[in-house]
């Protein structure tokens, strides 16, 4: 009963919609009614301005991360022999995740989950989070556009997961990967349609203007 009450509190931390609630609090402003519409990091951005969305971002990812690390936090709430073993704290990331996309707190709505994952990577193993980090910044700075890199970072993510054999992460990599191209499925649309919003800096920004 512990173990389940400990997956609530996984899936409650991760519901936790913050830039719904900044945007309230702080400015007066429902995001979901703006931008895009999403309550993640890119759309408090467009909305509420970039410390808005870097606190999202942060606080989003802290979700993942905290959640993740409740087995440590609380280890006398696991059970000492699990089947799932050290694959444990990633079922409490993916009780995150699930809050974060489908969160009691807006009914049952929610982000991309992209901050979120990242957070969950980060508590499981810190070195492929910065690997991660990197990687999507890079692709952001070269695409302009962070749904792209976005997904382009997770698919990456996968394969090197794959390639250190870490056989859960792997698994889970591949199913949010999934999830994340299908949440992401109408900024596809409008890549391919060359009509996807981008940020005002790096090379895909500078090589459209000069267009």
């Amino acid at each position: 009963m512990k173990l389940i009450g400990l997956l609530i509190m996984a899936y409650l931390l991760g519901a936790i919609p913050n830039g719904v609630w900044i945007g309230k609090a702080f400015f007066k402003t429902d995001i979901r009614q703006s931008g895009s519409g999403n309550i993640g990091t890119t759309n408090t951005y467009r909305v509420l301005g970039p410390y808005a969305g870097t606190t999202v971002m942060v606080l989003d990812i802290a979700k993942g991360t905290v959640a993740t690390l409740l087995p440590t936090f609380l280890p006398n709430w696991v059970p000492a022999h699990t089947v799932l073993g050290s694959a444990l704290p990633l079922l409490f990331g993916l009780m995150a995740i699930l809050g974060h996309t489908f969160s009691i707190f807006d009914h049952f709505k929610g982000g991309k989950a992209v901050a979120t994952s990242a957070g969950m990577l980060l508590g499981y193993n810190p070195i492929m989070f910065v690997i991660a980090a990197g990687l999507w910044v890079s692709l952001i700075y070269w695409t302009s556009m962070v749904s792209l890199a976005s997904m382009i970072a997770f698919s990456l993510v996968t394969l090197i997961s794959l390639l250190f054999h870490d056989w859960y992460l792997t698994g889970i990599a591949v199913a949010l990967t999934v999830f994340v191209f299908y949440r992401h499925r109408t900024n596809i649309t409008r890549i391919r349609e060359g009509t996807e919003s981008m940020v005002p800096f790096g090379h895909g920004y500078h090589k459209q203007l000069k267009k």
